[in-house]
């Protein structure tokens, strides 16, 4: 007979499991980023190796041709952005000239309406740099790393690909018999679902990118094309990445225009643009399979960012939407499933169960 323990001695147990759960994958980030990019990119990959495999080409040529040309797809990408970066990169003394005059200009103005001195403003400056000092560091830190990652994942990603039949087999295999379909349903369902999400995330990110840059061009926003693209990035983060996309276009303007009326311009059409994108394009085009509350979004999003950084903000939502389908088929787990996802009921078990009894006593 199994002992019963107290929910207290329950819920530490768990608490203190999750704590070394999560430092533990904190240490050994460097190792588990690069992998979960590349396992990744390996099931997105997959299909087009199904494909070539079925045209009787050889195994190890398939997957190097479809690396290959994943490789060459990000590359060029990478170099438009390049390209793009360089050239704003080009005019950087000229916008920090402006910037440095619109922030005298701030600050006469606070001095002169709201009695704030100049001493007073410059410690404040001198506080926000300081709080800004340990955000840049770290994103060089990712950048830094992006080259080592640029390495490792490609090669991840080959090696899933090759051992596919032996991870698959393990992971039958680490389970009852007679639990195999319902491992198999999991595996298709998960697969399914990190497909679905990042061919519909690449087809979300264009589309808003391309609705971005028009929205600056027509605007008159200087640099359109990189900051529509880099918004569209920044879209993938949920939330957080829409009120960041649009604080870029609004200090470029603020730099570079005269007025307010851009700046208002910039802002309406943003709003404009969340709103196709919220409504028409994540429910349309974005997997289905992953559909995650708002309130657990934000949460796993900002966790995701604590640990692992601007990787894991970016890889949290495809692991929940794992985790989600794996809650979802274990009975043990399906409140969890629930709690994770995005349907609301109308009523709460309580209100439900009340119902049930006072049938059950008339």
């Amino acid at each position: 007979m199994l002992k019963k323990y107290p929910f207290y001695i329950k819920s530490t147990v768990i608490l203190f499991g999750l704590v070394i759960f999560a430092f533990i994958i904190f240490t050994i980030r460097s190792i588990l980023v690069p992998l979960s990019f590349g396992l990744m990119l390996a099931i997105l990959l997959n299909p087009v190796v199904n494909i070539l495999l079925k045209k009787k080409i050889p195994r190890l040529l398939a997957i190097a041709v479809a690396l290959v040309a994943a490789i060459i797809l990000f590359s060029a990408i990478g170099y438009f952005l390049a390209t793009q970066i360089a050239s704003f990169t080009d005019q950087l003394p000229m916008l920090k000239k402006k910037f440095l005059e619109l922030l005298q200009k701030l600050q006469t103005e606070l001095s002169q309406n709201f009695n704030l001195n100049m001493h007073k403003q410059q410690e404040l400056i001198g506080e926000a740099e300081s709080g800004m000092k340990p955000i840049v560091g770290e994103t060089l830190v990712t950048v830094a790393g992006s080259f080592e990652m640029m390495i490792l994942i490609p090669l991840y990603c080959f090696l899933i690909l090759y051992y596919k039949t032996l991870i698959l087999n393990f992971l039958y295999e680490l389970f009852a018999e007679e639990n195999s379909k319902e491992v198999g349903v999991i595996l298709i369902q998960t697969k399914g679902a990190i497909q679905n999400y990042m061919f519909g995330l690449l087809l979300e990110a264009l589309i808003v990118a391309t609705l971005n840059s028009v929205a600056l061009m027509v605007l008159g926003v200087e640099y359109a094309i990189l900051l529509g693209v880099l918004g569209a990035i920044l879209n993938v983060l949920p939330f957080i990445g829409g009120i960041l996309a649009v604080i870029l276009p609004l200090i470029i303007a603020t730099i570079t225009k005269n007025g307010f009326g851009t700046q208002i311009g910039v802002i309406i059409s943003y709003v404009v643009i969340q709103f196709i994108d919220n409504h028409f394009l994540v429910p349309y085009i974005v997997s289905s399979k992953v559909k995650i509350n708002a309130l657990i979004s934000i949460v796993i999003v900002l966790l995701g960012g604590a640990v692992w950084g601007i990787s894991g903000m970016f890889l949290s939502i495809p692991f929940i939407g794992v985790l989600k389908i794996i809650f979802d088929r274990i009975p043990e787990c399906k409140p969890w499933g629930k709690l994770l996802g995005d349907e609301v009921p109308t009523k709460h078990k309580g209100q439900v169960w009340a119902v049930r009894k006072k049938a059950a006593r008339t």
